[in-house]
C-alpha cells in the first residue's frame, strides 16, 4: 500500500459521520444484553470506553478506558446475522381460482456498511464466500447482500482470553478483505488505511492528515503485541489427526460434558446448516417455505427414514469438530475455523476447542 492510502484520525467519528451523511445503512458494535452486538448505529453510538472479559464459558461486558474506541473484542453475533439470516422467506404461494401463483420474496439490501468489523470476521466472511459461492451452489441473496456492503475494519489492540486468531492466521491484523482498516493507536488516535476504490471514494474531501513512518509502525507493533499475547493455539496437523479418529476415546470424555445445545454452531461465525420449513394457513389459501439456521447438534438435523443418524451427544460433537477443522479443508479448502473464540467462551460448560484439538494432538504423538 503506497503511504498516498494512509492517514491518521484523531477518532473513527469523522467516518460515521460521513457515512451518515452520504445515506448508508451503519451496522456496528452496540451493547444490548449485555453483550456486543451488531445493530444500526449512527454518529455517536460506538461503545467508547468498555471492554470484556472472556473465559470458558464466560462473557462480561465492563467499564474499561474511557478513551478507548474499540477494548471489546467479539460478542455472540457475528455478521452472518446480517449477510446469512436467521430466518429468511425463500417465497410464498396463493391460491388463485384453479390453480396458484408463486411469488418470491423482495430481498431489498439498502447500501450498507459494516463498521468495526474484526480480522477474523472479515476471515469468516472469505469462509463463507466459499460456502455460499463455490462453483457447484451459488446463494443469489447472499451474493448481492455481500457485494453491496461496504467494510470498514478495526485491526484488534487487544485479545480476549478465548482469542486465538493469531494461530489460525486470520488476525489480530487484516491483510485485505476490508474497503477501510482502522487500528487505535497505543497514544491516541488511528491509523486509517485504504483498502479499494470504494474506501477511497468515501474518504475524498476530509481532511486528513499523512500518516508517517511512525505511525505504520506504531499500527503494526498494536498488531504485534496482540498477536503475542494470545495464549491458544490449535495444532498445525489437527485435520489430518481428526481425519484419523474418528473412534478416539476422546470423543466420549467431551461427550460426558457436551449438553448439545448448538450454542457452538449459533455463535459461530461460519457454521451455515440450515433447515427448511414450510407453513400454510387454516384455509389452505397461502403457503410459505422459509430457509432457518439449524444445527448438527440438533436430533433432527440428521434424522432420515428410520430414525437419526447421530443419536449420541458423542456422534453430534465429533461431526461438528471435525468438520469445522478437519473436512471442511476437503469441501472448501480452508479450516472453517478463524480463532474467534466465540464457542469457548459461549460453552454453557466451557468446553474449550483448542483444548480438545490439543487432546487429540497430544494422542497421536504418544
Amino acid at each position: 500500500m503506497s503511504d498516498a492510502g494512509r492517514h491518521v484520525i484523531a477518532t473513527p467519528e469523522p467516518l460515521l459521520q460521513r457515512l451518515a451523511a452520504q445515506g448508508w445503512r451503519v451496522i456496528g458494535p452496540k451493547p444490548r444484553d449485555g453483550a456486543i452486538c451488531y445493530e444500526e448505529i449512527g454518529p455517536g453510538d460506538l461503545p467508547r470506553g468498555m471492554t470484556d472479559s472472556q473465559q470458558p464459558g464466560q462473557y462480561r461486558l465492563e467499564p474499561g478506558d474511557p478513551g478507548r474506541w474499540f477494548d471489546y473484542v467479539v460478542g455472540p453475533q457475528s455478521w452472518k446475522k446480517w449477510l446469512f439470516p436467521a430466518r429468511q422467506k425463500l417465497w410464498s404461494a396463493a391460491r388463485d381460482g384453479s390453480g396458484f401463483t408463486v411469488e418470491a420474496p423482495g430481498d431489498a439490501w439498502p447500501k450498507t456498511a459494516f463498521f468495526g468489523v474484526r480480522p477474523c470476521e472479515i476471515a469468516a466472511m472469505g469462509i463463507q464466500d466459499r460456502v455460499f459461492d463455490n462453483g457447484s451452489f451459488a446463494d443469489p441473496g447472499y451474493g448481492a447482500r455481500r457485494a453491496e456492503t461496504l467494510i470498514v475494519t478495526v485491526n484488534c489492540a487487544r485479545a480476549a482470553e478465548t482469542c486465538f486468531c493469531a494461530a489460525m492466521n486470520t488476525g489480530p491484523r487484516a491483510e485485505g478483505g476490508y474497503d477501510l482498516a482502522l487500528t487505535e493507536l497505543e497514544r491516541g488516535g488511528f491509523l486509517l488505511e485504504v483498502g479499494s476504490a470504494a474506501g477511497a471514494a468515501l474518504l475524498d474531501g476530509l481532511d486528513l492528515a499523512p500518516a508517517g513512518p511512525d505511525h505504520v509502525e506504531a499500527g503494526r507493533a498494536v498488531s504485534r503485541a496482540t498477536a503475542a499475547s494470545q495464549s491458544r493455539s490449535m495444532p498445525a496437523e489437527i485435520a489430518p489427526i481428526l481425519r484419523d479418529a474418528a473412534e478416539h476415546p476422546q470423543w466420549e470424555l467431551v461427550a460426558d460434558r457436551c449438553l448439545s445445545c448448538a450454542n457452538c454452531t449459533l455463535v459461530c461465525p461460519t457454521c451455515f446448516c440450515s433447515d427448511v420449513e414450510d407453513s400454510t394457513d387454516l384455509s389452505g389459501d397461502h403457503a410459505e417455505r422459509w430457509r432457518v439456521w439449524d444445527s448438527c447438534f440438533t436430533a433432527e438435523f440428521s434424522h432420515v427414514h428410520g430414525g437419526s443418524v447421530r443419536q449420541s451427544t458423542r456422534s453430534r460433537y465429533r461431526q461438528w469438530m471435525t468438520h469445522k477443522l478437519s473436512s471442511w479443508h476437503d469441501q472448501f479448502g480452508t479450516s472453517g475455523c478463524t480463532g474467534c473464540g466465540r464457542c469457548i467462551a459461549w460453552c454453557p460448560v466451557g468446553i474449550d476447542i483448542t483444548e480438545e484439538a490439543a487432546a487429540f494432538a497430544a494422542s497421536k504423538e504418544g
